[in-house]
């Protein structure tokens, strides 16, 4: 079953890189936001590599590890690599589904090429990210 295209909006607007995006920008975000599905003990992120993608789990579990160490669990709604969209950097954890999953999945390419396209976007993200580097700065 296909996510509706509301759904995908709800989602994505619970994302902190996300928060000064309008629901207009939203929806050209979901539009970009391909669905995929994985079976129970799936990796859908390893530690170290290079991030390519972010996800937002619209069903399912999976449990976040660094250095084979549980950090926590995530469930519906919760989202992982929005930084690997902006950022080349590597992955700071391991994800592996600990159910079937349904995901989203933008590409730092598909996202790129739509900040490209729609710079309002790119401005509302780069804001967002402003303002998470300066409530963590000392």
């Amino acid at each position: 079953m296909r996510v509706r295209k509301n759904a995908k909006i709800d989602l994505l607007a619970k994302v902190p890189l996300f928060a000064g995006c309008s629901k207009a920008d939203l929806q050209r975000i979901a539009e970009i936001a391909d669905e995929l599905d994985l079976g129970d003990g799936a990796t859908l992120i390893r530690e170290g590599e290079r991030g390519r993608e972010f996800l937002v789990i619209v069903d399912g579990t999976v449990k976040v590890t660094r250095k084979g160490r549980k950090l926590r669990d995530l469930s519906a709604g919760d989202f992982i690599g929005e930084i690997a969209l902006v950022a080349d950097v590597p992955r700071t954890a391991t994800v592996t589904a600990t159910s079937p999953v349904r995901l989203l999945v933008v590409t730092d390419r598909a996202f790129r090429g739509l900040l490209e396209r729609t710079p309002s976007v790119a401005t509302k993200v780069l804001q967002s990210l402003g303002e998470r580097l300066h409530s963590d700065a000392v």
